[in-house]
């Protein structure tokens, strides 16, 4: 804790530079929360599984906690070859001081835009760079991440709802047919998800639908 003060409070060119490093990484690390969402699968994945739970109409079954955890070890399962790439190309040569760190932040991004930008839609990426009067870049190394990563965010919530649209179809059907049985026998005053959701529950059983549900997620990165 000392020497990290002493790094501060010193008026050497080299300490300085570093500081100004350890500032710029604990920045990085504060934010991580942030880059996991925008930056990756997870967006796509905790939108899609809300979707099946709301489509369920089991109101908190599964827990949120529950979701989240789904969500996130299937992002860092899709992710791995990504991550790979970042910790062999940037991080170890960084660790191993082959590498300066803005060498290191330039040979992590390249994989991250390679991974969003084979997700993100044209029409996006053209909104962000025509708004800040940028030239078409002609290599994903090029692409400004300033621009990159709301274009991929947007693009990640138009196919997870997109997903949700497909997921809520055969349940809606379920709703509207118990709906009819039950207005037609003049029971009304009976709410009619009362009556739907256990045979939704039963259907998603019999269909095996996390594992479709997932199975899908998957082959949407491929």
């Amino acid at each position: 804790m000392n020497e990290v003060m002493e790094l501060f409070n010193t008026s050497d060119p080299t300490n300085v530079s570093t500081s100004v490093q350890l500032l710029l990484l604990l920045t990085i690390l504060s934010i991580a929360p942030g880059i996991l969402i925008l930056m990756t699968c997870f967006t796509r994945i905790v939108i899609v599984l809300s979707f099946v739970r709301t489509s369920l109409g089991t109101q908190q079954m599964p827990p949120n906690q529950v979701l989240l955890g789904l969500a996130l070890f299937l992002t860092f399962f899709i992710m791995a070859p990504t991550f790979s790439q970042i910790n062999d190309q940037a991080l170890q040569p960084l660790f191993k001081e082959e590498i300066k760190l803005d060498e290191a932040y330039k040979r992590a991004s390249l994989p991250m835009k390679e991974f969003m930008s084979a997700h993100t839609r044209q029409k996006d990426l053209t909104l962000f760079l025509e708004y800040a009067d940028m030239e078409r870049p002609d290599s994903i190394e090029k692409i400004p991440l300033t621009a990159l990563v709301p274009a991929f965010a947007i693009s990640e919530l138009k196919t997870a709802f997109q997903i949700g649209f497909m997921i809520f179809i055969p349940f809606l059907i379920i709703d509207m047919i118990i709906a009819s049985v039950l207005m037609s026998m003049g029971m009304m005053m009976l709410p009619p998800v009362m009556i739907s959701l256990p045979f939704k529950i039963l259907l998603f059983v019999l269909v095996d639908g996390w594992n479709l549900v997932v199975k899908s997620l998957l082959i949407s990165f491929q």
